[in-house]
This record gives structure tokens, sequence and C-alpha cells, in this order.
């Protein structure tokens, strides 16, 4: 009887040890569906991956130094790097995933060239996606910048505004909704994606710069834990690869 209770005891804490969670913050797409794509395979090495959704740009990184979630999969480094200047935390890259266009859409027009003097103008509200969106009007030659191409620009560094362009900065999640709102917004593709707006209708887009591989990202305490690393792994798998052309059809692309 001891020896089976042993046994017991031994089967117990392998079955807890095999099915260790893993919380990973996300924002709900592509990112929460690629997590949930690869789910199944981490629940076979062991790993009971759990999603946990958020709509914003700000609490998937909090949440992740306050260590109230173990990984998060939403943002480029760019953004990483902003957020760990400005708010003193060192979170870590851990493998890139894919690559989102991030482009500017209009139900009120159907070529840039169309936009008229005066017209509103919606982008990220912030410094990062700013910028972004900053040096893709001046690419379409619509404003020009003091230090032209800097995606560090902000809205003060306009230099020339010759259509008078109504520029006016949305938190992200509020982007996709203010398509019908504006004379043109620029929305990122998660958002895109998730208010089906067909990505291939942006009227100016930035495509497949490897600087917005979009990662998934831990914390130094925990990067080498062995449950990040096989999430990793598994991201990076031609499975993933194969899933992200297929579902998405090139809206959005591997990174990989």
């Amino acid at each position: 009887m001891k020896k089976l209770l042993a046994l017991v005891a031994v089967m117990a804490a392998f079955s807890a040890q095999a099915n260790e969670k893993l919380v990973v913050g996300a924002t709900p797409v592509p990112h929460a569906e690629i997590l949930e794509f690869v789910k199944p395979e981490l629940a076979k090495e062991g790993v009971d991956l759990q999603i946990k959704v958020f709509n914003d740009f700000i609490q998937p990184n909090q949440q992740l130094a306050l260590k109230n979630i173990d990984a998060n999969y939403y943002q480029y480094r760019p953004f990483l790097d902003e957020y760990n200047k400005e708010r003193h935390t060192d979170l870590v890259p851990v493998v890139g995933v894919h690559i989102e266009p991030f482009g500017a859409y209009s139900t009120k027009i159907k070529n840039i060239a169309e936009l008229k003097g005066g017209a509103s103008v919606a982008i990220p509200n912030d410094p990062v996606n700013a910028g972004r969106a900053l040096v893709l009007l001046e690419e379409a030659k619509l404003i020009t910048l003091k230090n032209p191409g800097d995606p560090q620009s902000t809205t003060r560094d306009i230099v020339t505004n010759p259509k008078h362009l109504k520029i006016r900065e949305l938190e992200g999640a509020m982007l996709a909704r203010s398509v019908s709102q504006v004379d043109l917004a620029f929305v990122f593709a998660n958002y895109a994606l998730e208010a089906g707006i067909d990505t291939n209708s942006a009227l100016i887009v930035e495509k497949g710069k490897d600087l917005y591989v979009e990662y998934l990202v831990a914390r130094p305490d925990n990067i080498n834990d062995p449950r990040i690393q096989k999430l990793a792994k598994a991201l990076h798998s031609d499975a993933v690869r194969q899933f992200i052309l297929t579902r998405y059809k090139g809206q959005i692309v591997p990174g990989f």
C-alpha cells in the first residue's frame, strides 16, 4: 500500500509539473489567434498556455512588469524600447513572429490625391507610432518634417502642411473606429483585421519592414524559463509560418 501511495504521489507531482501554466498577454487579432493555434502543441509538451486578451497597448507591458503575466505578444522593438525608457522597465524581446502593415484608411476618398484642404487625419497618440504615421504622411508628400524620414518626429516637427491637415492623435484601439468619422485614419493591422477592414484597401501603407516585427516579450528573470522557450520554439515553427500565410492571406506576413 505504501508503494502504491508513493507511486500515486509521484504521478501526481509529474502531472502537475507536466501541465505548468504559462499566462501570455496579447491583443486579439492576430496575436491571440496565433497563440490559440500553438496551444495544443504546447499542451503536448506539458505547458498549459493561458491567453489573456488586452485591447490596449499599455496594460500588457504593465502587467508583465508587475509579474501578473509571464509574457506578452503584441509589439515591435521600437515600441518596447520606448516603453522601457519611459517606464524604467527592462522587458526583453524573445523571438520575432510576424510583421503587420501599418496603413491609412478612408471611407470618404478612394485615392490619397483626393484628400482636401483642412481634412482631418487621425494618427496614433504614442510617440513611436505617431512618428511612424508622420513619416508616411511625409512620404505621401502631404507634409514635410524638420528631420525628413525620422520616426521619432512629433507634430511639433511638421515644417510645412500645405493642405492644412487637422492632425488628431488617438489611442491605438480608437483608430479603427475613427475611420468613418475622419477623412483619413492610420490604423494598425491588428485593429483593422478585428474591425473587418481589408488591409489591402489602405491608401497609404508601410509593409514588410523588419524593424516592425512583432515580438514575444518576457522579463530578464524568466526569459530562459523552459515554458517561455517552448512557446518561442512553437511560434517559430513551419506550422505557424503556414498558419499565418493561409489564415491572413498576405494581410500580415511571417517575420522569421
